[in-house]
């Protein structure tokens, strides 16, 4: 087996077992997903937590408890102190947060804060915006808690996928939410948006800007080899999402001033450019985020859950392990190793230190994460578009002396 391989077991459940690199020097977390609240007022179907391969989120504790959660901190604080980090961003997360009640996510803000270092920790919540009432603002707001939101673009877009479990759609009440987060700029992290080919991609972005978002960053829809991702059909291109995705980016490129910050697009600038990536989704920088689940378990990235039942399991918990011991994990360290982790295809092809294989859960198939992103095409395309333009732009300035 090849290093950075990983087989899963025969029946498709269970930990996989990783081909540990031969020498890595882990790269200490410095995002720490902490799952809340596993439960959801939502039932959007492509819910990598409810609704895709591994479901165990269903059974898992509704709430974290405050014995988990107390541990959970002062397992964050021995990382932060053991490794000297400048900043930890804590993000709190599920489900939904928000079924947690806003005053119990503030004192637990509060809490990460006496426990790390009250400049040194970086509190966000990431909520479908459905419970983001004036008083969950305020309160959030108060606390120092930065707020993300997501919403798939104008009504259609966003309630052909986002839904309650009755069927109604979720625009309205995630439309109010944004109005008034966008009256409070100190609170407002930005907004996740799925992509959607049967969206317009510049009627999305501008569906989005009307919410005066700081960031706004475009997800691919969690798919891989063995689930691929909705297609418009055979007769459409191969790469649609790439088709979709330079749309948008030239409908954000294409002005004066920038209205507002796109994480995807400015991570393959910054790539393009020769910096390193601050996201998992591209390049080759090592994976940083590790998520405590409600049961004091540590996962994985939990987007792995879109690809088989137990992908982001470790058998460690903050009960008996540091967040140093997952470090050590050696589905961790695969991940760690940047370009001798890639499958011999993708090191190969001219854009990968850009690309870095795509988002992990997208290049499992059968067994293997070993494989290019099933967005392989998509992602090149993106990667050459952006690359042409700045490669224009810059011609340009050099012709004209400046």
């Amino acid at each position: 087996m090849e290093f950075g391989d990983v087989t899963v077991p025969a029946e498709g459940r269970g930990q996989a077992v990783v081909d540990p690199p031969a020498v890595v020097r882990p790269v200490p977390f410095s995002e720490f997903i902490l799952k809340v609240h596993s439960r959801c007022n939502l039932a959007c179907d492509y819910c990598y937590m409810y609704e895709l391969a591994d479901r165990r989120a269903r059974t898992d504790p509704p709430l974290m408890s405050a014995d988990i959660f107390d541990l959970t901190c002062r397992r964050l604080a021995e990382h932060v102190r053991a490794h000297e980090l400048s900043t930890a961003r804590i993000v709190l997360h599920g489900g939904e947060p928000l079924l947690a009640g806003a005053a119990t996510l503030a004192r637990m803000a509060e809490r990460l804060r006496a426990a790390v270092h009250p400049t040194s920790a970086r509190v966000s919540v990431q909520t479908n915006g459905t419970l983001l009432d004036e008083r969950a603002l305020s309160v959030l707001a108060d606390a120092g808690v930065l707020i993300g939101v997501s919403l798939d673009g104008d009504r259609a877009a966003n309630d052909r996928r986002r839904r309650y479990a009755s069927g109604r759609g979720s625009f309205d009440e995630v439309d109010r939410a944004l109005r008034l987060l966008a009256e409070h700029p100190g609170a407002y992290a930005g907004i996740l948006c799925v992509v959607d080919l049967d969206a317009d991609p510049r009627r999305t972005y501008e569906a989005l800007l009307a919410y005066r978002p700081p960031m706004v960053d475009f997800l691919l829809p969690h798919a891989n080899w063995e689930t691929p991702p909705p297609g418009p059909g055979r007769a459409a291109p191969a790469d649609p999402y790439g088709r979709w995705l330079c749309d948008a980016f030239d409908a954000w490129y294409d002005v004066p001033v920038r209205l507002t910050r796109v994480r995807l697009f400015e991570e393959l600038i910054n790539l393009l450019l020769g910096g390193s990536s601050r996201t998992e989704s591209v390049g080759l920088s090592p994976v940083a985020a590790v998520v405590v689940n409600t049961d004091g378990g540590y996962e994985q990235v939990d987007t792995l859950r879109s690809t088989y039942p137990g992908a982001v399991d470790t058998d460690l918990t903050v009960f008996d392990h540091s967040f140093d011991d997952v470090l050590r994990h050696p589905a961790v360290a695969v991940r760690q190793a940047g370009l001798s982790a890639l499958a011999a295809d993708c090191r190969a092809c001219p854009v990968h230190l850009v690309c870095g294989g795509g988002n992990y859960p997208h290049r499992y198939r059968a067994g293997s994460f070993r494989n290019p992103s099933v967005y392989c095409r998509d992602l090149r395309l993106l990667i050459e578009h952006v690359s042409g333009r700045l490669r224009a732009d810059l011609t340009g300035l050099r012709s004209r002396g400046r």
